[in-house]
């Protein structure tokens, strides 16, 4: 059996995984889903000063306290900055990464670095009156929404930086969602088509790929077991 650890994005929790992980759990897997600061179940310690640091150390402390040593790490959306900073720490112990419509970022990339003139517009008006933390993007009515909430700006701002250690993982699957209209993640799926490291998997629905492809993910992920 495999220890999966999933990653959720922004503005969100883990809730969002509740049904893949029900599902990895009946069929013997161990999974854990990462509880990020000031976000989800977590969200009454939200503060402007987490950053992409606090997250990737949120994962890798929730691992050790598990006691899992070797897992395969799953983000989406946001959470793919998270499981590339979680990489460059752990990679060695990383069976497979798998990024679940989601950012990929290079070495000494941020998020900021790697969206464009509509997010940066948003990231920055978005906490005037609530400065350094946003709103989800898209819509101020989302907040009314228990299963969301405002966003960190630094966790947005702060680039991973590769140790080497992010090289050691064997295994790299993305997953496009080709059914959400503008999207950030084209050009993600465009760096890794054709890439022997890589797997790539284009499935139909929008952003919320456990929701819109629930069988299908199921299917890639238990794929990495």
């Amino acid at each position: 059996m495999t220890n999966f650890v999933l990653v959720h994005g922004a503005w969100g929790g883990g809730s969002s995984y509740d049904r893949l992980a029900r599902e990895l759990r009946e069929r013997g897997h161990t999974v854990l889903v990462a509880q990020l600061a000031g976000l989800g179940t977590r969200r009454d310690g939200l503060n402007p000063a987490i950053d992409l640091s606090t997250h990737v150390r949120d994962v890798i402390g929730q691992v050790e306290a598990a006691g899992i040593d070797r897992f395969v790490l799953c983000g989406h959306s946001y959470g793919g900055m998270v499981i590339t900073g979680v990489a460059t720490r752990l990679g060695a112990r990383i069976d497979a990464l798998c990024y679940i419509d989601a950012f990929l970022p290079g070495d000494g990339q941020s998020l900021w670095d790697i969206t464009g003139d509509y997010e940066h517009r948003w990231y920055v008006d978005t906490q005037k009156d609530t400065p350094g933390l946003v709103a989800p993007i898209g819509g101020v009515e989302l907040l009314k929404n228990p299963r969301y909430g405002r966003h960190p700006l630094l966790t947005l701002l702060e680039p991973v930086r590769f140790t080497g250690e992010e090289a050691k993982v064997p295994r790299r699957t993305y997953i496009f969602a080709t059914g959400w209209q503008p999207s950030p993640f084209p050009r993600f799926r465009d760096a890794v088509n054709g890439d022997p490291a890589w797997q790539l998997h284009e499935v139909g629905g929008g952003h919320d790929v456990m929701a819109d492809q629930g069988e299908r993910l199921l299917e890639i992920v238990l794929d990495l077991a």
